[in-house]
């Protein structure tokens, strides 16, 4: 498996848990990613998928280089364009950029023993892509897209082109890349037209394959709340500020009191990228807390350190005046189990979200959901049974969802035990990683002129 990023995202834990759940399967992985080492914070790959078979590429020195992008070996880039970061959007890398970031991912794939594979499963559309038609050129690839790339794609699209001076070159080397793949694994049936358009894919060559989780990590445990909260808002807390430290948000006992009741927890898990609208979440739990029963707080957990896009949650707290919203930080996701059922509702505003990993693992752990009705969360949330779906951007039905989740706690109740038999039925890891192994199946017999089914895909 190839990752060109450092753990921190969705993808990461993909790997991680079908790495793990792969042998079972009659297969095993050697993960290639990459790896940022800063005390305190997270990015290690050593530590990310510690007890598997990992491979990491450390971009830490780079960061001290003038050009990050420049070093040896470099930094990545990304599908994001954030002012400043070292993870410059990939479509403002000019051929030298991008040859170095090829030359070096050969020599880590070379390493790695990418030659000697039956298969290379690549997360994303990336460099190593290309890196591996150089090392591997006769090892079947399985593809996977995640949906970031699709995001940057569309951006391209919509008009990106004048703002990236080589976004038609890294448009059509991803359509390259996803043409070299002998099959490629989608989130949802939602990805299936996106992909026609953006990537030239024909439907045949693609495989929906869901993110799950770890039915023997994510289920609902037994957790003392208020000491769990007081535990990671008060003695070792983790929220950041703009331009400081994890831990630089601070609360007090006295601000623990909305915990100490018999209300609701509505949790928030994830990045602070533009997509998530953690934002639009902050105005509508504002705008529903007057209509609630009881005092139910919302935790948001997630924003990796330093990291965040438009409005910081501090800043739109301050807009606001939202009272009741606690900033938690950012946490390893073995910790995730903890915080789930130390909740009552998982809750994401994303407009854009390609899958929703956190919604299954919030759903087994028995917590309902209030997501938006548009790509992931559309096909894992059923709306009345197992949460709620809003439209997009729609700050006054997101309220209006939060005010029902919180004031119904019998329905809310329902749901969470219907999201968690759903869960278990359609997401856990072990039987996922059957259904990938069959693509890999397929994907060599592909290579070798066969048909190629897609057993159990």
């Amino acid at each position: 498996m190839g990752l060109l990023f450092f753990p921190r995202g969705g993808s990461s834990h993909v790997a991680q848990n079908l790495a793990a759940a792969l042998p079972a399967a009659g297969w095993h992985a050697t993960i290639l990613s990459g790896s940022l080492r800063i005390a305190g914070r997270p990015g290690d790959a050593h530590a990310f998928y510690r007890g598997l078979d990992i491979h990491a590429v450390d971009f830490t020195a780079a960061l001290e280089a003038p050009d990050p992008l420049l070093a040896d070996p470099p930094f990545h880039p990304s599908y994001e364009d954030r002012p400043g970061a070292p993870d410059r959007i990939m479509c403002s890398l000019d051929d030298e950029r991008y040859g170095h970031q090829v030359e070096a991912w050969a020599k880590a794939l070379a390493r790695a023993g990418a030659a000697e594979a039956d298969v290379l499963h690549l997360h994303h559309l990336t460099p190593i892509n290309e890196a591996a038609g150089r090392v591997a050129p006769g090892v079947p690839v399985v593809g996977h897209i995640h949906g970031t790339e699709l995001l940057m794609l569309e951006a391209i699209e919509g008009g990106g082109r004048s703002a990236w001076p080589h976004a038609g070159a890294w448009a059509e080397r991803l359509r390259g890349w996803a043409a070299r793949c002998d099959r490629v694994i989608l989130l949802s049936p939602t990805q299936i037209p996106r992909v026609e358009r953006l990537l030239d894919l024909l439907p045949d060559r693609c495989v929906c394959v869901p993110n799950g989780f770890d039915p023997e990590t994510f289920t609902r445990r037994p957790v003392p709340r208020l000491a769990h909260w007081r535990r990671h808002l008060v003695e070792q807390p983790q929220g950041w500020a703009p331009g400081a430290e994890a831990g630089s948000v601070r609360y007090t006992e006295g601000d623990l009191e909305p915990f100490a009741g018999d209300g609701p927890v509505l949790l928030y898990v994830g990045r602070f990228t533009d997509v998530k609208r953690v934002p639009l979440l902050i105005e509508a739990y504002a705008r529903a807390r007057p209509g609630f029963t009881r005092r139910a707080p919302l935790v948001i957990l997630g924003g990796y350190p330093g990291e965040w896009e438009g409005e910081h949650p501090l800043e739109a707290i301050a807009r606001t005046g939202a009272r009741d919203v606690f900033l938690a930080g950012w946490h390893g996701h073995d910790e995730l189990p903890a915080f789930l059922s130390a909740s009552d509702a998982v809750v994401l505003p994303s407009v854009r979200e390609q899958f929703g990993q956190v919604l299954v693992e919030g759903m087994a752990c028995g917590l309902p959901v209030v997501a938006v009705n548009a790509y992931g969360p559309a096909e894992i949330v059923d709306h009345g049974e197992t949460g709620w779906l809003v439209p997009p951007d729609d700050r006054a039905a997101l309220a209006n969802a939060l005010v029902e989740a919180v004031n119904r706690p019998q329905e809310r109740a329902r749901r969470g035990e219907r999201a968690r038999e759903t869960a278990q039925a359609r997401y856990g890891w072990p039987a996922l990683a059957e259904r990938v192994a069959g693509v890999y199946e397929a994907a060599r017999t592909a290579r070798n002129g066969e048909e190629g089914l897609l057993t159990g895909a």
